[in-house]
């Protein structure tokens, strides 16, 4: 049996939490609910904050057109919020939808558009970026809506990142090798009791300027890493370094039956 129940629908609401707690549907939620899924009385909705857990709801019609959520019972505590900032050069439109959409089911924690000398566009709609975060956390059952930052040029951005903060560079000209190594190889020994924080950076299209590309390597505790013999899209580039990063320090690290990193080198 699957561990969460998809089939539910899922909405999130930017208000305390408790039980027996009444919301009255705003006109965009009835619509969703009452008119394109068809929910009825006493159906259950999934409801979140981004603070006080998962809670489960249920339906109230008040009218035709309306009606109220009235909250029942917490389904999933709060998890703690994961430790990753996600740096991106800005997008067109559709596609920073869809980077934004896939940092966020990456666990990014922090999500900061960086303006670099090749950045296609500077006019960043932080609600846009804030509307696709929710829309992705509420189709993927994530508990934690991202910080999404003002943009700022890059070398701002940089000097905004704690010293400490492991910084991940995604470099087209960084010499091939296995990623996973290098990224095992930068984290060794420097996790903590509370992870290793973490930042990645993605430059635009057409990549980073030499001045860039030296201020980032200039930058203690930055690591560059390849992505392969190939060329990426920046969009394409996020969605492949997040993924790593994840597996190799963050929060996709899994252990096996013993309880070993499942990730660490075998002697």
């Amino acid at each position: 049996m699957a561990a969460y129940d998809f089939s539910a629908p899922r909405l999130f609401l930017d208000l305390p939490m408790r039980e027996g707690m009444r919301h009255s549907l705003d006109r965009a939620q009835a619509n969703y609910l009452l008119g394109v899924l068809r929910r009825g009385e006493g159906d259950g909705v999934l409801v979140f904050n981004g603070r006080d857990g998962e809670w489960r709801a249920e339906i109230q019609p008040t009218g035709r057109k309306a009606g109220d959520l009235i909250l029942r019972e917490q389904t999933r505590p709060q998890t703690p919020p994961g430790n990753l900032h996600y740096l991106f050069a800005p997008l067109k439109a559709a596609r920073l939808d869809y980077v934004a959409q896939k940092a966020v089911e990456m666990g990014a924690s922090l999500i900061r558009p960086v303006i670099t000398r090749r950045t296609q566009g500077d006019r960043i709609k932080l609600d846009r970026l804030r509307a696709n975060a929710i829309e992705a956390a509420e189709q993927c059952g994530i508990l934690t809506i991202p910080e999404i930052a003002e943009a700022a040029p890059l070398p701002a951005a940089l000097s905004a990142l704690e010293a400490e903060r492991l910084l991940v560079f995604c470099d087209e000209d960084a010499p091939v090798a296995d990623p996973i190594m290098t990224l095992r190889q930068a984290g060794a020994g420097r996790e903590g009791n509370g992870g290793l924080p973490l930042a990645v950076v993605i430059g635009p299209e057409g990549g980073f300027t030499p001045e860039e590309r030296a201020l980032i390597l200039d930058r203690p505790n930055t690591v560059r890493l390849s992505l392969g013999p190939r060329i990426l899209r920046a969009d394409t580039a996020a969605v492949a370094v997040l993924a790593l990063v994840q597996a190799v320090l963050g929060d996709g690290r899994g252990s096996g039956a013993d309880g070993r990193d499942i990730t660490a080198p075998v002697a």
